[in-house]
């Protein structure tokens, strides 16, 4: 499960955006998927997670996402969160992965340019919640959408 030969392009594009809410926030898709849980305790803690990093990302001591270690996170939490979510929808998770992870890096530079934008014209933190706001949309929109079936050419494997 999780692996088949087929990748459906929704999947593909959906993962994507899951790595640019990560690019915004890292814990946020993870933390959205993980709504879907049967487990209180996963949901609790990806929650709160995620809720802690909203909070970090306003602290002047906050390091910039551009640097090697929080990219480094953001892309590995990215491609995590595209991963799983492929696995949910049953189909190959290798393209949903790097297409999240990607995205994922993308987001950053340009979140990161968006906030040295707003920085430069005074409204630092209305621009950091707009991209809270974001990305939390954007994740739990992903992550709370039924799969959809399998395409019929893929349960086929016919070209």
């Amino acid at each position: 499960m999780g692996t088949g030969s087929f990748v459906r392009t929704d999947v593909i594009a959906r993962a994507a955006l899951l790595g640019a809410a990560a690019g915004a926030r890292s814990a946020t898709p993870l933390a959205a998927l993980a709504q879907r849980t049967g487990n209180p305790w996963v949901r609790a803690a990806a929650a709160a997670g995620a809720a802690g990093e909203l909070i970090a990302d306003k602290l002047p001591g906050t390091p910039s996402r551009l640097r090697p270690a929080p990219l480094g996170g953001r892309l590995v939490l990215g491609g995590l969160a595209g991963f799983l979510y492929a696995r949910r929808n049953h189909t190959n998770v290798v393209l949903p992965t790097i297409a999240a992870a990607a995205t994922a890096v993308g987001a950053s530079y340009a979140g990161a340019a968006w906030r040295a934008f707003a920085a430069q014209h005074h409204f630092a933190v209305p621009a950091a919640l707009l991209e809270d706001a974001a990305a939390l949309i954007v994740a739990a929109t992903v992550a709370n959408d039924d799969p959809l079936p399998p395409e019929p050419a893929a349960l086929t494997n016919q070209p």
